[in-house]
């Protein structure tokens, strides 16, 4: 009786396993390398700032550049890390006054490989010749090619330096996308 009952759980155990093996999804498993990844992956995004997202024991941060490390010398209001950029692109935001120089600063756009977009100034929209934060806008037009490799670019907010010194060299650097 007692072998019976043994035969009968095993029968049952290897039936069920058949049963789940024939339903279970065979696909591969998907390898996620990047943050763009995990999230297209349907893993859970972290509301942080910068965003993560954690898959496979592992966890992966929005690329959001120099920001945090620039927030005390230069902000940007838009675009926003990663946004998607159409042309005319009008970047706004503010700026110690050390960062001008003659109330201006240069801008530069770039495509996912390095090469320079579009460039333009950045004005000031107030006094300058102060250690406070100033607003700034500045508007930069490009063309998208249709058939780039990458949407990804960066766009860089260089603060002015009329000495020509490396030393007083500084920039914030924020990935962009090109809007096709």
């Amino acid at each position: 009786m007692k072998n019976k009952i043994i035969i009968s759980i095993i029968i049952i155990a290897l039936a069920s396993l058949a049963i789940a093996w024939k339903f279970m999804d065979n696909k591969p498993a998907v390898v996620v390398t990047t943050f763009e990844e995990c999230v297209a992956s349907g893993a859970p995004v972290m509301e942080s700032y910068p965003a993560q997202c954690r898959s496979g024991g592992k966890t992966f941060v929005e690329n959001i550049g120099n920001e945090l490390v620039k927030a005390n010398l230069i902000r940007i209001s838009s675009p926003r890390p990663n946004e998607a950029i159409t042309s005319p692109l009008v970047v706004r935001g503010e700026a110690r006054g050390n960062w001008f120089f003659e109330a201006s600063f240069p801008v530069v756009l770039t495509n996912w490989d390095g090469l320079i977009v579009a460039q333009g100034i950045a004005q000031a929209k107030g006094e300058w010749m102060t250690t406070d934060f100033v607003p700034f806008e500045a508007t930069l037009t490009f063309v998208v090619d249709k058939n780039v490799y990458s949407t990804r670019g960066a766009l860089i907010l260089k603060k002015d330096n009329p000495s020509g010194l490396p030393e007083h060299d500084d920039a914030l650097e924020i990935p962009i996308v090109f809007q096709k």
